[in-house]
């Protein structure tokens, strides 16, 4: 077994008395004073992550936008410089390798592309074998990776910055220098709340992050580790690869048509995940809330209330903000109407669960 990576912020983390635990072939913070008081912190006012571990691909030359076109659903020739969009790395069966960001430094040549840190090598491999010329770079080890989140994390990041980010629509960054250092900024994130997250060279990523937690005081910052990063993004029905999606699972049925351009453009597996969806996928991604005692968890059944089953929970957790036992979870279309009556099986007990709209909560 090979030694776990540490991200440029490993030892703040030790410092802060952070809990580690393995991911993504890293050793990252889980926690530090708990999950529950993390997650309502980054709700109601700021916090910080360290998403170092995340990868970043950078792909340049005349044949970047084509390559970029070719290995995503979404439509790459919409980006301009400083604008940042969603899309899906699709494989040749109608699921997908991975989820990423794309971020367009020059259109039609340079682009840099964010993916999931437990994918990193094998999306790298994936777009160079799917390559149409284009430049291909990994570039994750120059890298720190931070997000600021929270309805207070704009007024911090302006006060540190000497720039209005408010200013920045999401979806769009910016380059930014602070202390000598160029610093990527763009505004997007994984808990629903306002902030941005920013790229930096990871020799400058500790002087950035003890900034951030210093000037933070005043705005009630805390550092925050995996733990509330999942339950944030569980409440806002954000997918996680591995989770709510994977290479087996049609994007169409996870509701992400959203970024899916068939009639835009071509792109790998198109044929397959279309001809899925025409001949009407089995199973539909839903928000449910149990009516009963328990808390939902990955891998536990669902079943029909005329208890057949029907698919699995991908998700679960006893949301913070709201004390809710909710969930995640794939059900026969029949059963993805808001208010269809569900059950959960719980260690052998049928659960009974509701479906119920998502976002979870609605972050102001």
């Amino acid at each position: 077994m090979s030694e776990l990576k540490k991200t440029p912020l490993y030892q703040e983390h030790l410092r802060l008395g952070a809990k580690m635990v393995p991911f993504a072939g890293y050793e990252m913070p889980v926690q530090y004073i708990g999950l529950k008081e993390e997650h309502l912190n980054v709700r109601n006012h700021v916090g910080l992550f360290d998403v170092s571990h995340m990868g970043e691909i950078r792909v340049q030359g005349p044949h970047s936008l084509e390559t970029l076109q070719w290995l995503t659903t979404n439509d790459v020739t919409k980006l301009q410089k400083g604008e940042a969009q969603y899309s899906l790395l699709p494989n040749n069966n109608g699921g997908l390798v991975d989820d990423i960001i794309i971020y367009c430094v020059e259109p039609h040549q340079n682009y840099l592309v964010c993916v999931n840190a437990s994918n990193k090598d094998k999306d790298f491999a994936w777009m160079k074998d799917n390559n149409k010329n284009a430049i291909l770079t990994d570039e994750s080890d120059l890298w720190g990776q931070i997000a600021i989140q929270g309805p207070k994390a704009l007024a911090l990041l302006e006060q540190l910055l000497d720039f209005k980010i408010s200013s920045i629509p999401p979806f769009k960054w910016t380059f930014i220098l602070w202390n000598q250092t160029e610093l990527m900024v763009a505004t997007t994130g994984y808990t629903g709340e306002k902030g941005a997250e920013i790229f930096v060279p990871k020799e400058a990523a500790v002087s950035l992050w003890k900034a951030l937690l210093d000037q933070g005081q005043e705005f009630g910052v805390l550092p925050i580790g995996l733990g509330a990063r999942d339950t944030l993004r569980l409440e806002m029905k954000y997918s996680l690869y591995g989770h709510e999606i994977d290479e087996n699972i049609n994007p169409y049925a996870a509701g992400l048509g959203w970024v899916i351009k068939p009639s835009q453009k071509d792109f790998i597996g198109k044929s397959e995940m279309l001809k899925q969806k025409e001949a009407g996928l089995p199973f539909s991604l839903v928000g449910f809330k149990l009516l009963e005692k328990g808390i939902p968890r990955q891998g536990y059944t669902l079943f029909s209330f005329d208890n057949q089953e029907m698919g699995k929970v991908t998700s679960g957790t006893l949301s913070p903000s709201t004390q809710d036992p909710i969930g995640l979870g794939y059900v026969w279309p029949q059963y993805a109407q808001i208010g269809s009556e569900i059950y959960v099986d719980i260690r052998g007990r049928k659960t009974k669960a509701v479906v119920v709209p998502t976002p979870f909560v609605r972050p102001t």
